[in-house]
Order: structure tokens, then C-alpha cells, then sequence
């Protein structure tokens, strides 16, 4: 029998491997992506810019990850990651990919899987991952992918495109779907999971800046605060009819803060400070933005430098098969950035 040691050992030791060929050159001068088809690490986007990547990549499975190495963060570091939540018609209660016990394997966490092609089909082996399409869409080279999770236990099974942009290196685009045997859907709701990471304290809205310390300024709790909304007409408007929802840390100089002894290492921030966004390009008239706050860190009761922050960053609107909804991370303050929006 193999040494069940060796073998783990073994196998971390190729997919390092596989991931340091995959960050330095065995793609384009534009694109990250895996070998189609092949053992390969599952990390899409651009060389200089955003990438997204799924399990087995560093983090809890049924969570997009976001990697931003342009904020001087290491090839590995997870900046944010994104929960796929789907609500079946008639009900408000939310799937959770992470946290839902996986019925392939009874591994906690929804398994994700790619494809090049929008077909519902079974997970295929965990070490093969699909390359994406690269082509030209009105003059502008993409690299596009499909995301499928298996089914919620809500009956849910929904999938997303993931489309990069060459002109737009700090964003990705995103876009909901449901598979034919799905349940019918009342909300498909893709949440940014970990704010408490970059700190984000405050919203910027039309005419305000909402800020978490004066929403929950009394609270520290070992929880996840009650959720705070944000209505479509509050949100910044580009002169297309596009809403943005942008959240941003308070903090000067978020790196050189004081933790408490506790505070596990994860969650020390380093690199450039960055402001983080949704975007709806046709917002539907019911569409909110929500965020709840934590006191304390994730996984552990160390409290969060500087107080609650938000964790959870999300939209919520009625589901709409196709629907495009935008994540961006962008090293502009957020001031630059309603400066380049107006």
C-alpha cells in the first residue's frame, strides 16, 4: 500500500510545481489559465491584473478566489473570495457553496468545476481544468470560462461565465445562469465573503459615504452583524444607467496596524491598499446592495484593528438568466476612482 504521507506529500509537491509553471510564462503575454483538459492549476485572468481561481487553490472549496498580485501581494495570496448563494422561488433562504457538505464527496464546501462551453454536465476529474476561450468580441480580446457547482440542497444548481477584459485588467465580469434541472430561482446571489481582510469600512454612495463603525458602533460580538441595504437609487450612476457599488478601507496605512496576539497570520494585511466594486450594468429596479459587519476575526474571536468591519459585499436583485454583474479590485482610492466613473 502507498504511504498515505508520501503520496500527500507528493502530490502538493506537483501541483506547486504545476502553479509556478503556470505564473511564470507558460501562457500568453495576456492570459493566465490552465492546460485544457489537463492536471494543471485552475487560476484564470490577466498576467499584469485580476485572477480568479477555484479549488484545489489555497482556501475553503465552494469559494471563487481572487488573487491581485498588483497590490504586492504574493502569487498565492487569496484577496477576496466570492460565494455562489442561490434562493429558490417562493423562499428567502439562501445555498451556501462553502459552507453546504458536498453530496460527491461529503467534503464541506460545494465542488466547482470549469468548462469552455455553457453545457450542464458532471464534475469531471479534480485535477482537470479547462482552458477557457480566448477570441475577439467587438475589437477586444477575452478570455471566457463557465463555473458549474453542483447541486445546493435547495435543488439549486446554477453556474457562471467568467469573461476578462484586455482594456479592463482590475475587473471581471460575471454572469448568472441555471442548469435545466435546476428549481426555479427566486435570487442567484454572488457575495465577496472576506472584507475584514482589506479592512473595508466605509460605502460610497451618490451622496454619502455609509461607514461600518457608525452602522454597528456599539457591537462586539462574536458574529456576523444583521445586514445593512442599500438601495439602487443610493448607488453611483455612470452616464450609461450602470450602478456601482464601491466599499473601501479607512485605514491610511492599513499595513502597520497593531493585532492582537491572537490574530492568525492570514489575516495581516500587506501590499497596496485597494478599493473593491460591483457594477450592474442594467440594474433592475429592485436591486439592493447588502454588507454585513464582523467585530472579530473569521475562524477565531481576535478582535479586527480599528474595530467592525465589513465582511460580506454583495447585490441582490431578482434572477435573471444571463444577467452581467462586474467584481473589480482597483488600486485607485476610491475618490480617483468616482473621479474616472463621473
Amino acid at each position: 500500500m502507498i504511504n498515505k504521507t508520501k503520496l500527500i506529500f507528493t502530490t502538493l509537491t506537483t501541483l506547486l510545481f504545476l502553479y509556478i509553471n503556470t505564473v511564470t510564462g507558460q501562457n500568453s503575454s495576456k492570459w493566465i489559465r490552465p492546460i485544457s483538459d489537463s492536471i494543471s492549476i485552475p487560476i484564470w485572468g490577466h498576467q499584469q491584473g485580476i485572477r480568479v481561481g477555484i479549488a484545489p487553490t489555497p482556501g475553503p472549496r465552494g469559494l471563487l478566489r481572487i488573487f491581485t498580485p498588483y497590490l504586492g501581494h504574493k502569487e498565492d495570496k487569496v484577496f477576496n473570495f466570492i460565494a455562489l448563494e442561490p434562493i429558490s422561488k417562493g423562499s428567502t433562504e439562501r445555498g451556501f457553496s462553502e459552507l453546504e457538505m458536498s453530496q460527491l464527496d461529503n467534503v464541506r464546501g460545494k465542488r466547482f468545476w470549469s468548462s469552455n462551453d455553457s453545457i450542464c454536465k458532471d464534475s469531471p476529474s479534480l485535477l482537470q481544468h479547462s482552458s477557457g476561450i480566448v477570441e475577439n468580441i467587438d475589437g477586444i480580446e477575452t478570455l471566457t470560462l463557465y463555473i458549474f457547482s453542483e447541486t445546493f440542497e435547495n435543488g439549486a444548481k446554477p453556474f457562471v461565465r467568467l469573461r476578462f477584459y484586455e482594456d479592463n485588467i482590475y475587473e471581471f465580469e460575471l454572469s448568472t445562469y441555471k442548469c435545466s434541472d435546476s428549481v426555479p430561482l427566486e435570487n442567484f446571489i454572488l457575495t465577496a465573503t472576506m472584507g475584514n481582510y482589506a479592512r473595508l469600512r466605509n460605502l460610497y454612495l451618490n451622496d454619502t459615504i455609509k461607514s461600518s463603525l457608525k452602522l454597528w458602533s456599539d457591537y462586539n460580538d462574536n458574529h456576523f452583524t444583521q445586514h445593512d441595504v442599500t438601495f439602487v437609487s443610493q448607488m453611483i450612476k455612470d452616464i450609461k444607467g450602470g450602478v456601482y457599488f464601491i466599499a473601501a478601507p479607512d485605514e491610511k496605512d492599513p499595513v502597520n496596524v497593531k493585532y492582537d496576539k491572537s490574530t492568525r497570520i492570514n489575516w495581516k494585511y500587506y501590499g497596496k491598499k485597494a478599493t473593491q466594486y460591483w457594477y450592474s450594468p442594467n440594474p433592475n429596479k429592485n436591486l439592493t446592495g447588502l454588507v454585513n459587519g464582523r467585530y472579530t476575526y473569521w475562524g477565531g474571536k481576535a478582535p479586527i484593528p480599528g474595530g467592525v468591519s465589513f465582511e460580506n459585499f454583495e447585490f441582490v436583485t431578482p434572477f435573471e438568466s444571463g444577467e452581467i454583474f462586474i467584481f473589480g479590485v482597483t488600486p485607485l482610492s476610491p475618490d480617483a476612482f468616482i473621479e474616472q466613473i463621473n
